[in-house]
């Protein structure tokens, strides 16, 4: 029975990556920050499987040195998925790039030195979707968000910053065939019970009958797809040294909230809301200034790559009927 380390257990991502690894038959060890929050874990776990005595949840910070050695100690595999995402954007970039690429280097260090076989660093969409290419073609793999664009947020720029930082080390240890990265979309789907994330704040604004909907959208995945893809990556012989875009399709705000409509009743948002009064809001809005650069932007994001490998995303219209439902209950 193989052992997979999953950083950041208590999160969203990080919590169905540990529940699919157990529906495989693997040993689990999961990082939080706070061992507070072991039985919150757990419990999420016990709503989809019995983990037996397959799971083990440990205590590891990404700003520190400490228990990660530990936590990495007799593993085949690490699935790295911890890493800051706030609610609204920081003043200060630092305060998002130095924990991510720090915790990251961290993480990735402790796994090679331990001889982890494969280590799948969870990026983003957003280290790719500001590439100068973006409004040419559907964008790929091979294209790079710009961190020294001013225009960038500092969320992208962290992601950006640490992805990069991971590929240096690997490459300077000569051990680029050990890592695989996984950038998704945005992620929605059925949560286990109590998870938070930006992504799940919007379906949860508009099914709470958020008044309109800004012209802003999203490369769509499933929370369950792209756990799917992490182990895919951890595992396929040729995907070590490669990254993989994890989306479904572009969806607008608008589109979201009329699946919801459709599949959960009238509640969700009907009417758009105009780009300039988006505009005047981020003046004292934090969380409207985030978005404000992505207003009527559509960009394209090609999967092909993770589709070679074996991976299928499910329909998008499945995966905000089932996040929906599950936020409601």
């Amino acid at each position: 029975m193989e052992t997979v380390l999953v950083s950041g257990g208590s999160g969203y991502l990080g919590g169905r990556c540990v529940v699919e690894l157990l529906r495989r038959g693997y040993a689990v060890r999961t990082t939080v920050r706070d061992l507070g929050k072991e039985e919150e874990v757990r419990s999420r776990v016990r709503s989809e499987l019995d983990p037996g005595d397959r799971l083990t949840v440990l205590a590891a910070d990404l700003r520190s040195d400490d228990g990660w050695a530990e936590a990495v100690a007799g593993c085949e595999y690490v699935l790295h998925v911890a890493s800051p995402f706030p609610a609204a954007q920081p003043k200060d970039p630092d305060e998002l790039i130095v924990p991510a690429r720090e915790g990251t280097l961290r993480v990735l260090r402790a796994a090679l030195d331990a001889g982890v076989r494969r280590v799948v660093v969870t990026s983003s969409v957003a280290a790719v979707r500001c590439s100068a290419a973006s409004a040419a073609a559907p964008l790929t793999e091979a294209d790079w968000s710009d961190p020294d664009d001013p225009k960038l947020s500092p969320y992208a720029r962290s992601k950006t910053i640490a992805e990069r930082a991971a590929w240096d080390l690997v490459r300077e240890r000569g051990a680029e065939e050990r890592l695989a990265v996984v950038n998704p979309g945005a992620i929605l789907g059925p949560v286990l019970g109590g998870e938070s994330s930006s992504s799940l704040a919007l379906v949860e604004r508009l099914l709470n009958g958020m008044p309109g909907t800004p012209r802003i959208g999203f490369s769509v995945v499933d929370v369950r797809d792209v756990a799917d893809l992490h182990i895919l990556a951890m595992t396929a012989a040729d995907a070590g040294g490669e990254r993989y875009l994890a989306t479904a399709r572009f969806q607008w705000m608008a589109d979201v909230a009329a699946v919801l409509r459709e599949r959960l009743g009238p509640a969700a948002a009907k009417r758009s809301i105009p780009n300039f009064v988006v505009r005047g809001m981020a003046l004292f809005d934090p969380a409207a200034r985030s978005i404000v650069g992505q207003l009527g932007q559509k960009v394209e994001v090609s999967s092909a790559k993770a589709r070679a490998l074996g991976w299928e995303p499910r329909p998008v219209e499945e995966t905000i009927a089932d996040c929906g439902r599950s936020l409601a209950r």
